[in-house]
């Protein structure tokens, strides 16, 4: 998957709207995997702060839903953007639910483990909240563990804005 680009890649958004990746092409992202009943779910708090802080410099926050950690996000779409939505007042673009490991991995994320293996080489997310930042190359800069708060970021975010 090393050969295809990121820009190739077609995404489903929250509201079940295809995507071509290549409309985030020029911007910084930060994607992450996310799940409403994680012990990091509070970090949506964080991420909503870089989207507001950043966005307007070229900042775009994307968060992908995942069930494959622990059942953390048992709900459907609509209960997902609702949740993000009431709890955390998340306006930065959520997609459907996908799965980050396995055979069945979205290609997004299969395409962000291979440019960025994590600790000791494993290209397997561990849990949600995992991340990746990509400069405006449309490479992925960093990974960052879950437990890497989203305010933990800024410094290497404004560096590639």
């Amino acid at each position: 998957m090393t050969s295809t680009s990121i820009y190739d890649i077609e995404v489903t958004d929250i509201h079940g709207q295809s995507r071509s990746f290549a409309q985030f092409k020029d911007k910084v992202v930060l994607i992450v995997n996310v799940a409403s009943e994680c012990g990091f779910t509070k970090q949506y708090t964080g991420l909503q702060s870089l989207h507001e802080n950043y966005h307007e410099q070229g900042l775009e926050v994307l968060g992908f839903p995942c069930n494959q950690f622990g059942g953390q996000e048992p709900g459907d779409e609509t209960q997902i953007a609702e949740f993000c939505s009431a709890r955390f007042d998340v306006s930065f673009p959520m997609f459907s639910k996908v799965q980050v490991n396995g055979p069945g991995a979205h290609p997004l994320f299969a395409h962000l483990k291979s440019e960025a293996p994590g600790v000791l080489g494993s290209e397997a997310i561990k849990w949600n909240f995992t991340k990746f930042l990509l400069g405006r190359n449309g490479k992925v800069w960093k990974r960052y563990a879950p437990s890497t708060s989203p305010e933990d970021l800024v410094r290497d975010i404004e560096a590639l804005l």
